[in-house]
């Protein structure tokens, strides 16, 4: 069988950040949506860019269940 070209991908938001600290943006973001989503050990003040956009991540998924209705049968 012949090989398939690799398919072009976009780069993935959170592997274009940096290894730095988590900007003033990201913090307050963060420390918002861990207060609305009731997780309020998932922030932290010493997490790196990817760590903080992941988590953004996590909670603004959560966040959108949250807001859907109930499923009933």
């Amino acid at each position: 069988m012949p090989a398939r070209p690799a398919a072009k991908s976009r780069p993935s938001p959170v592997l274009s950040v940096t290894g730095a600290a988590m900007t003033a943006e990201q913090a307050a973001l963060l420390k918002r949506l861990a207060y609305d989503g009731y997780e309020p050990d998932a922030f932290k003040r010493h997490l790196t860019q990817a760590e903080a956009q992941r988590r953004i991540a996590m909670l603004t998924a959560k966040l959108t269940l949250l807001d859907e209705p109930p499923h009933t049968l």
